[in-house]
């Protein structure tokens, strides 16, 4: 039997492809084909600039190591932070930069990008707009500056896209305290990390609650979710909650319902959308190399048509995905400065739902392209691969966005 991808073609080299350009793909095109990356002013394109060469030095050579320990160092993050990466409100920064920042991190590994947005899109940006000022002042700059790590505790055993109404963690006044008591799931930056933003059901007035939880505290019990086949880098945990004792000092007083989610969740959708497009941006780079070096009968997979038509999928996929991204943070940055409507979540839904089903097509794409080396590591494309497969499923399933979309243009909701 003849495995796929063998040929009579000479070897190309077995450098991994995502770690060396030749000078003819440097002279190509971009990914970013309309220039979306112009639409920034001159210091955010700079900024972004340090950001893709720390993540070209920094990250992307590492990646697949990470990928297969199950570990990206913290000493990243700290670093990053250390350089002023983090969310918008605390820089200065668009919420255009911050995507494409986002979307940059990702293209270098996509762990990377989940653990880094997790904590400052939702842990941090949380404490940001529900915090006390007593809070935000113990909690927002050690987390803008990375000395402490915090994750998002929303998902549970038994409820995901049910948990608006399924929430079954509980918390109960306790003298001038809180006891809280369930169980969350696959909450990332839990195993390593210092607190996560959680909520939990009020159990005497069954309205929905805030906390700033410490990982250490008495009572909270983490487990490593083990055997994950995609996005290996990032730690995501299993967390036991049996009468834990929390103060009212760290209730996030402003929440008293699900809807309060929602804040967050339109920024995490937005959030997922840029990470689909990253993940496209790192295919398409390793596939085009791979096309411009791999030889097949005697000339380069990229003199072939059909090689040409994936990589144009591949690029037509980003383009679409790009543009979306792109105007919706157009538009969350002209609601900042007071200029127009803020973004609806059923626009946000639209992002996330849509890129995410282009990332499937764009890294089955680019596997197709490298034959049988697309299914190891060793060529970069297999831990892409791998890694795409769950943005379809969080910060809401692609299902459940659609029809999050489906009601808005219908007036008829299908949820329910």
């Amino acid at each position: 039997m003849i495995s796929e991808g063998s040929s009579t073609e000479a070897t190309p080299d077995q450098t991994p492809v995502n770690q060396a350009e030749t000078g003819r793909a440097k002279a190509l095109p971009t990914a970013d084909f309309f220039d979306c990356e112009s639409l920034l002013s001159v210091a955010e394109r700079q900024k972004l600039g340090e950001l893709r060469v720390f993540s070209a030095t920094e990250i992307e050579p590492f990646a697949g190591q990470w990928w297969q320990s199950e570990q990206v160092p913290r000493s990243v993050f700290q670093r990053l932070s250390s350089l002023g990466f983090g969310a918008p409100f605390s820089s200065g920064q668009s919420r255009l930069f911050s995507g494409l920042a986002t979307l940059e991190l990702c293209r270098a590994d996509l762990s990377t990008g989940a653990i880094f947005g997790i904590h400052h899109e939702l842990f941090t940006e949380g404490i940001r707009i529900f915090g006390t000022a007593e809070q935000k002042h113990r909690f927002l700059r050690p987390a803008q500056e990375g000395e402490i790590l915090g994750g998002f505790a929303l998902t549970e055993p038994e409820h995901g896209s049910d948990v608006a109404g399924g929430l079954a963690t509980t918390v109960r006044r306790d003298g001038d305290g809180w006891l809280l008591n369930g169980a969350k799931r696959w909450i990332g930056n839990a195993i390593d990390g210092d607190y996560v933003f959680l909520w939990a059901r009020d159990a005497d007035d069954k309205q929905i609650r805030g906390f700033i939880l410490d990982l250490n505290l008495p009572g909270v019990s983490r487990q490593k979710i083990e055997n994950k086949i995609s996005m290996r880098g990032i730690k995501n945990a299993n967390i036991t909650l049996q009468d834990v004792r929390l103060a009212e000092a760290d209730r996030l007083s402003t929440i008293d319902s699900f809807a309060d989610t929602n804040v967050l969740l339109l920024g995490t959708r937005m959030m997922a959308g840029w990470m689909a497009t990253g993940v496209q941006f790192a295919a398409y780079d390793i596939a085009r190399e791979y096309a411009l070096k791999r030889l097949q009968f005697g000339k380069p997979l990229a003199k072939f048509q059909l090689i040409q038509q994936q990589l144009v999928e591949m690029l037509g996929n980003i383009t679409a995905s790009l543009s979306m991204t792109a105007r919706a943070a157009r538009i969350q940055d002209a609601h900042d400065q007071g200029l127009g409507p803020s973004l609806r979540m059923e626009q946000a839904a639209l992002v996330k739902a849509y890129t995410s089903k282009r990332c499937l097509e764009t890294v089955a794409l680019g596997r197709s392209i490298l034959g049988g080396n697309g299914i190891v590591t060793d060529f970069g494309m297999a831990k892409i691969f791998a890694d795409a497969q769950p943005i379809l499923t969080f910060e809401g399933t692609y299902e459940v966005n659609s029809l999050i979309v489906g009601r808005a243009i219908t007036g008829h909701s299908a949820l329910l």
